[in-house]
């Protein structure tokens, strides 16, 4: 990768994460469980895309897609324990 491809992927990382930090302040409340659980499955997604990058024969992207597989991982099994204890805030006792 060239050094300009390079920092073209570093722009767009930086302005996704200002966007989705825009975007995830103006939620309220109320749409964080239904949020939650579109963002599990997107990062559902994300785990099989990390699966087929790590099986390339190059090392870095072998070694950046283990890296995302364990994040996209650790974000779909926290989100279903956010949402499951959302929603056992609305649930009659």
């Amino acid at each position: 990768m060239a050094f300009g491809e390079f920092l073209i992927t570093i722009y767009i990382f930086v302005l996704a994460v200002f966007v989705g930090f825009e975007v995830i302040s103006k939620v309220p409340p109320t749409l964080h469980t239904p949020l939650m659980s579109g963002s599990n499955a997107i990062s559902g997604i994300t785990i099989v895309g990390a699966l087929i990058a790590t099986g390339d024969n190059n090392t870095s992207t072998t070694l950046i897609g283990i890296i995302a597989v364990v994040f996209a991982t650790i974000n779909v099994v926290a989100g279903y324990a956010v949402t499951d204890r959302m929603l056992k805030m609305f649930r009659k006792k």
